[in-house]
């Protein structure tokens, strides 16, 4: 993560933690050992891929005379650098004044900055400010609101979609597991999809042609991480909220990361905290086994015949191209087998309900018959409950 904004690393150590201690996190011996080593080669940054309380940090800048930062400062700095819409930069900038207010204000930029970020990691040009308590929470208390904005302009959106009305398909999966070239591959488009992580913070819809189907609409999300801070995935929340009502989800995988299985289940752990449960996620989930093309010989055999086993998953390339029409007929038939086709008739004094019918299904055919109507429309399980119990009869 630190090299993802070009910082050098110089030395790296996996320092072993038998418990944690207030003041410091680690042991007082081994703090102070890596107090002379900073003094031999000193360094601007020492990142710790942990969560440091506000009194350790302290601590530990003043014992090793250096910036420190923890695994979410680190993960803020990288955020302030990828977002580019005004809805990334409001998410991020509520992520990072939460994480602040917690902790004593040393460095804060956003005013004033010539670099991304958010300031953590300092750098040329930029101001120091102190900013109490007060100010931050008020600023915080003003990006909600602008949040709250983003979120009714979504859901306005979502709405407008439902008229048109195409499925939603989004993307999830651990940060570089392939996501944006998953999307460019599909849709023809040109999303950034450099090989580091949060590549892609700002959500990118396109549509895409189905086989079997149609046409969908396709969202491109924020990647997932190991220990993602919960404020983080409440700041980003307007953005997942795509992920929460479409009409399917592709977990794309890095099939060749050695843990590849800890980072599906980090995902899922994610999702969890977005209220997608284990139930929702096995109705409406593809997992997409991503980078085949890294993958040679009898294990990439074994992963085949392991996704052809499952009626949820399927192997493919999204750099080459391999398996893509695979993939596009398991999302065509999914969809089609999620919605089932209703033949109603109804009086035309059912204003209500027919409104209701064209924002929320798929009317297919319309037929005038006499003071009758009679619609064809796909619509989904819950949504035929709802239509049922606006009718007051099954259907």
């Amino acid at each position: 993560m630190a090299r993802a904004i070009d910082l050098e690393v110089v030395r790296s150590e996996a320092l072993p933690l038998r418990k944690k201690v207030p003041a410091t996190l680690l042991g007082s011996g081994k703090a102070k050992e890596l107090a002379l080593a900073l003094d031999a080669e000193p360094a601007e940054l020492v990142v710790i891929d942990a969560a440091l309380t506000p009194v350790q940090q302290r601590n530990l800048e003043r014992l090793w005379k250096t910036k420190v930062i923890d695994r979410t400062g680190l993960i803020l700095e990288i955020f302030g650098e990828r977002a580019h819409t005004r809805e990334g930069v409001l998410q991020v900038e509520l992520a990072a004044l939460t994480y602040q207010r917690s902790r004593l204000v040393r460095s804060w930029t956003h005013f004033e900055r010539q670099r991304g970020g958010f300031g953590f990691l300092g750098g040329p040009g930029e101001s120091q400010l102190e900013l109490d308590r007060r100010r931050i929470t008020e600023r915080i208390v003003r990006i909600k609101e602008e949040l709250k904005g983003v979120q009714r302009t979504r859901g306005l959106h979502r709405e407008a979609r439902k008229r048109v009305p195409y499925p939603v398909v989004a993307l999830v999966g651990y940060t570089n597991a392939g996501k944006s070239t998953l999307f460019n591959r599909l849709t023809g488009a040109g999303v950034d999809a450099r090989d580091q992580v949060f590549a892609t913070l700002d959500p990118t819809m396109r549509e895409i042609k189905l086989p079997v189907r149609g046409h969908a609409i396709l969202s491109d999300t924020v990647g997932f991480i190991t220990d993602l801070p919960t404020s983080l995935v409440a700041a980003f929340r307007a953005t997942l909220e795509e992920v929460l009502s479409a009409d399917l989800v592709l977990h794309v995988r890095d099939i060749s990361h050695p843990d590849s299985e800890a980072q599906k289940q980090d995902v899922e752990h994610v999702l969890e905290e977005l209220g997608i449960h284990a139930e929702a996620r096995a109705a409406r989930m593809i997992e997409v086994w991503n980078k085949a093309d890294l993958v040679t010989g009898e294990e990439l055999e074994s992963l085949q015949r392991d996704a052809s086993r499952m009626a949820d998953a399927t192997v493919i390339s999204a750099v080459q191209g391999t398996g893509i029409d695979q993939l596009l007929d398991l999302v065509g038939s999914r969809l089609a087998t999620a919605r089932t086709v209703l033949d109603l008739d109804l009086d035309y004094g059912a204003g209500e309900a027919i409104a209701w019918l064209h924002r929320h299904g798929e009317v297919v055919e319309t037929r005038h018959d006499g003071e009758r109507l009679r619609l064809k429309v796909a619509l989904a399980a819950p949504e035929r409950a709802q239509l049922a119990r606006m009718l007051g009869r099954e259907v």
